[in-house]
């Protein structure tokens, strides 16, 4: 009977690992949303990390985490780290900084798990005076156990509805008169 349970948990192990190997390490994320304002007013909001924790949805999560800022207030240099009990710990580093079109950061992930993503906001005309704002996260689950773990926690469940609010959020406050 042990022989029986140890060889159906071996079967199982394998086949997880099977299943993280197969799956693709590549991740994307990705929502849009077209805002009654134009880039030129929004562009500041998504530019500034402090800008930025005034509505961002992870900010409000875990409004207790420790942020700390370097670098210069905005645009490439800029950085951003958190310590935070629901939100983990990391950094996000502003690499490019095209004004009112693109912003990329690079995400240093530490806690839970250690990983490296890229973030861009990317702004296009959309009519007069409106802005489509795309917020994209992409990346590789590096090594056997992000991708084991990415079996389980699927990074477009866990972030793609926090996007939305996020720029739900932002469109308010540059709406708002």
């Amino acid at each position: 009977m042990l022989k029986k349970i140890l060889f159906g948990l071996a079967v199982i192990v394998v086949g997880v690992i099977a299943a993280a190997l197969l799956k693709s390490p590549d991740f994307r994320v990705e929502r849009s949303l077209v805002i009654a304002a134009p880039a030129e007013k929004l562009f500041p909001w998504f530019d500034n990390h402090r800008k930025f924790n005034e509505w961002n949805p992870w900010a409000k999560m875990d409004p207790e985490a420790k942020n700390t800022y370097s670098g210069p207030e905005s645009g490439v240099g800029a950085v951003a780290s958190w310590d935070g009990k629901i939100t983990g710990k990391g950094s996000a580093t502003i690499t490019e900084s095209k004004p009112n079109e693109r912003i990329v950061e690079r995400m240093d992930w530490l806690e839970p798990v250690e990983g490296v993503s890229t973030v861009e906001f990317t702004f296009k005309p959309e009519g007069e005076g409106k802005t489509k704002v795309i917020w994209a996260m992409y990346g590789k689950n590096e090594g056997l156990l992000a991708r084991v773990m990415s079996l389980v926690m699927d990074c477009e469940s866990m972030c793609g509805p926090e996007f939305e609010k996020g720029l739900a959020d932002v469109a308010k406050l540059v709406t708002t008169p």
